[in-house]
């Protein structure tokens, strides 16, 4: 006790007496300064967006019902894949996660076998994965994605799945 005690007076000046009330002096950060307030985005309330074709294979439509805004870096968006309809392969530079909610999907992550995804199932691609994910030929598939914006930027498109790469899965 008598260590810590020589310690402690280091710390708060040898003249102090005890008992020594430390007080800590409050700080108020940037985000802290900035008002901030709840937020409701009705569905529907945002339009709904055709995948790009430079992005996308078949038929998509994207549903983007929050955008990662400061302080939050977090987006999403519900995702519909028309049968055979799919991404590019594509990497995120904080991970991805998806959430299928309808339909039957693939996804395959660079040098692995193209696995099945079904309702209810979560995918997690970590931060750099080279992958793409879209419905099976026959079946629709829609999945709410969820990810991070690094530097503004949540996604690096990279070049279109054939049709040889789509094939089946493993």
């Amino acid at each position: 006790m008598l260590c810590a005690r020589r310690k402690f007076l280091k710390v708060v000046g040898a003249t102090a007496a005890f008992p020594v009330i430390l007080r800590a002096q409050a700080t108020t950060s940037l985000t802290q300064k900035k008002e901030f307030h709840m937020e409701i985005k009705r569905n529907g309330s945002q339009p709904s967006a055709k995948g790009p074709a430079d992005w996308f294979t078949g038929t998509v439509r994207i549903d983007s019902p929050f955008k990662g805004t400061d302080p939050a870096r977090v987006s999403g968006a519900i995702v519909t894949f028309e049968p055979g309809a799919r991404t590019a392969w594509h990497t995120h530079p904080l991970g991805q996660t998806l959430i299928v909610t309808s339909g039957l999907g693939w996804v395959q992550r660079e040098g692995g076998p193209i696995e099945e995804i079904r309702p209810g199932d979560v995918v997690w691609f970590p931060p750099g994965e080279k992958h793409w994910h879209g419905a099976a030929p026959t079946t629709a598939m829609t999945h709410i994605a969820i990810q991070e914006q690094l530097d503004g930027k949540v996604v690096d498109w990279l070049e279109k799945v054939s049709d040889d790469e789509y094939g089946q899965p493993g």
